[in-house]
């Protein structure tokens, strides 16, 4: 972060991280600790991971548009990335092997970046209506390949690179979180006016100068690009 940007905070959300009060013997920093206060996973939850895309998990991919790509950097610094595209933008190419097309972004690079410097990636699959979730770990290389490549032509823009996963983990996972959060539910949908438009919040996080992007303005510069 530049040195002369400063960030406005309210006391709710002030920056000084809050003192940890709570006694060191209330922390949990051994296995044995944890597994204390938990019972014993069942024997199919421990089985469930079949460490390869079978027609289960390869049709919920097919059907999914947006999943969730996690992957830390050398320090182990973590990142979570959305992507997003047309039910099936990731590829199936084997039973062992997934493709996923870099679309356009912010250029941070963050993902792209973190594989070159530690290439083992999770990724979580969601599709709008269902309550269960996909879960695929593997380790990643970036290919410009023509031939992987050529495998997203029908998309709107080929991608300049694809991420190549090769599946070390793979499993469905239960609908709990889904149903305790109403996500796919009408009622539960949040009103966007709830929150300002992306421009303005971050202009009061940068403290920038000048009127605030407004959604509609936002629209109209991301679409050239999905």
């Amino acid at each position: 972060m530049p040195q002369n940007m400063q960030i406005k905070a309210s006391d709710k959300f002030a920056q000084t991280p809050t003192e940890d009060k709570a006694p060191r013997r209330m922390q949990i920093t051994t296995l044995q600790a944890l597994r204390s206060i938990y019972a014993e996973p069942a024997v199919r939850v421990i089985r469930k991971d079949i460490g390869c895309i079978d027609e289960h998990i390869g049709r919920f991919i097919e059907l999914s548009p947006f999943m969730v790509m996690a992957s830390a950097d050398a320090a182990q610094r973590l990142d979570a990335s959305p992507r997003g595209g047309k039910p099936g933008f990731v590829k199936i190419l084997d039973a062992h092997t997934l493709l996923v097309p870099d679309s356009s972004g912010n250029n941070r690079l963050d993902t792209l970046e973190n594989i070159l410097a530690k290439p083992q990636l999770g990724l979580l699959f969601m599709i709008p209506g269902v309550e269960e979730m996909a879960r695929v770990n593997g380790q990643a290389a970036l290919s410009t390949d023509p031939a992987l490549l050529d495998r997203f032509g029908g998309e709107q823009r080929r991608p300049k690179l694809v991420i190549q996963i090769k599946v070390q983990e793979a499993y469905l996972h239960c609908a709990k979180a889904v149903m305790r959060s109403h996500l796919w539910d009408q009622q539960a949908q949040v009103d966007r006016t709830a929150l300002p438009s992306m421009g303005e919040m971050i202009k009061a996080q940068l403290n920038l100068n000048g009127p605030a992007e407004s959604r509609e303005e936002m629209l109209q510069r991301y679409l050239p690009t999905l």
